[in-house]
């Protein structure tokens, strides 16, 4: 039996974890467009909150992206449960309920973005990496758009984090 099972996982190929991984962000950038308007909501710095709306923007269109990469492996766009990006959100939400209307509060959701940011830039990396390997050209190209929006976010988090927010925190 033990033999049997062995056999089995080994037969799973590159498609299917390409697949499977696509499945994973797909869940991920739904559940990131729907927290993206709370984090706005919540956010005290109007940087801050212009940010949060241009990405849930951004990732709109990233969800349009990832639709055609199903098509271009003939398969449904659907998501699978991210016990990552899951457990990223719900700090985020934590952060939220614990430091509203704190100075720190925009730190803590700044901190929250970039963990979403850096997960999601390590996904997208994978995947263009696969996605070479198996021969998928628009996947590659839709992917790297990506990939490149997920990055520029990630800077202008950052930027906003050292001019003010940061400082702001430390000083309250």
């Amino acid at each position: 039996m033990a033999s049997k099972q062995t056999k089995s996982k080994q037969s799973k190929t590159l498609q299917e974890l390409f697949h499977d991984t696509l499945k994973d962000i797909y869940y991920a950038e739904k559940k990131i467009l729907a927290t993206l308007p709370k984090m706005a909501k919540a956010a005290q710095s109007e940087d801050l909150k212009e940010a949060f709306e241009k990405h849930r923007k951004e990732t709109e269109d990233q969800v349009e992206r990832l639709d055609r990469v199903f098509e271009e492996i003939d398969k449904k766009a659907q998501g699978k449960t991210c016990a990552a990006i899951v457990g990223i959100t719900d700090e985020g939400a934590e952060i939220m309920k614990s430091y509203k209307g704190s100075p720190a509060l925009d730190a803590g959701l700044l901190s929250a973005a970039q963990a979403v940011e850096h997960y999601e830039i390590s996904r997208y990396g994978t995947l263009i990496a696969w996605a070479e390997e198996l021969g998928l050209e628009e996947a590659v190209s839709l992917l790297e758009e990506t990939l490149e929006e997920e990055k520029a976010t990630d800077e202008a988090l950052t930027k906003i984090a050292e001019t003010a927010i940061n400082q702001q925190a430390e000083a309250a």
